[in-house]
């Protein structure tokens, strides 16, 4: 489980303003968007073709992870704030730990092709309930600070004690694209706070319930069906062995040999200035660059431009996979990869 420093949640509790929240929901959207480079890179790292239900997976993570972005930007927008996504410090450093210094010494986020490794150790570690449900095989640790889900149950608090005069600007949140059962506007203290019920429990399930809709895992437990190569079912013939829920369905299987062979953490200094490397590296460093400031612009007045967002995110694919495709040295097995960073286009 991940922890965050107790002076973020005990900054939340002595807000007294809307506008005292800014920054934290100006975090809360750095946070959901700070997980979104390592799973894409997992994504775009399997072979199509190979372990594509373990792709499909991963892929519906990154999308909610979106919409998580999209309802805390909104959150903001509501009350009358500004999210700043195109700039250098809002892609976080990787390796290194999430927004808000989540996760502190003790764990590090790399830019990796997938793993199962990467999988229990970095995925699982970062969409940890507060309460984990015993399904007999997932660990849970000892929590000596504040957790994620504190995080945003400090949020929820203080926005319930906002007058409803707080929240408008409906014209200039995004609202299109996703379902409007995930993505509604926010109007209200109760709306805000039934969005950020959405981020915890896509995110987490709740205490007693791993799935955040029928069929469908939290993303806990989406990456556990990855780990222990099985489908999430709930006990019903007695499969589980005394448990409620268990990874006893249809199975998921992975085939090694379907990755690309990366090297972790890549940078543009792999490769020489004007070699076909480095020209497809600072391809895609434009196209993610692109990317932002397309979801700046939709966060800021234009909402449309999500559309033109969500097609960027497609094409940075066939980037990645090129790069995953391109040797680091002639002869060499060892492959280059996408490079995060913000540069202004």
């Amino acid at each position: 489980m991940l922890k965050i420093d107790p002076k973020i949640v005990a900054g939340i509790e002595s807000c007294t303003s809307k506008t005292d929240l800014y920054p934290y929901l100006q975090n809360a959207i750095e946070l959901e968007h700070s997980t979104i480079p390592p799973y894409l890179t997992a994504y775009y790292s399997l072979i199509p073709g190979l372990n594509d239900e373990i792709a499909g997976l991963i892929r519906s993570v990154v999308i909610e992870e979106m919409i998580h972005m999209t309802i805390a930007a909104n959150i903001l927008v509501s009350l009358g704030g500004s999210p700043s996504v195109n700039n250098p410090d809002f892609v976080p450093d990787y390796p290194g730990s999430l927004p808000m210094g989540i996760g502190g010494r003790d764990f590090t986020v790399h830019i990796s092709a997938f793993s199962m490794d990467l999988v229990i150790n970095t995925f699982m570690v970062i969409e940890e309930p507060e309460d984990p449900i015993d399904i007999g095989v997932l660990r849970s640790q000892e929590v000596t600070y504040h957790t994620i889900g504190e995080f945003y149950g400090a949020l929820k608090k203080k926005i319930s004690q906002l007058p409803t005069s707080d929240f408008g600007h409906q014209e200039r949140q995004v609202l299109s694209v996703f379902s409007p059962e995930v993505i509604f506007p926010i109007t209200d203290s109760t709306t805000a706070n039934n969005a950020i019920d959405i981020i915890v429990k896509q995110g987490e399930g709740t205490s007693t319930d791993p799935f955040e809709s029928a069929g469908e895992p939290a993303h806990f437990y989406r990456f556990g069906e990855i780990y222990y190569g099985s489908q999430l079912i709930e006990d019903k013939n007695g499969q589980c062995k005394g448990k409620k829920y268990c990874y006893g369905g249809n199975p998921i299987p992975f085939v090694s040999e379907g990755v690309f062979p990366m090297k972790p953490d890549p940078t543009s200094e792999q490769f020489a200035e004007g070699s076909y490397g480095r020209v497809l590296s600072d391809n895609f460093t434009e196209g993610y660059s692109s990317l932002l400031n397309a979801l700046h612009e939709s966060f800021n007045g234009s909402p449309d431009q999500i559309d033109t967002a969500i097609g960027l995110m497609y094409q940075l694919r066939f980037m990645a996979q090129k790069l995953m495709s391109t040797p680091l040295k002639e002869g060499e097995i060892s492959t280059a990869g996408p490079v995060y960073k913000y540069q202004k286009t």
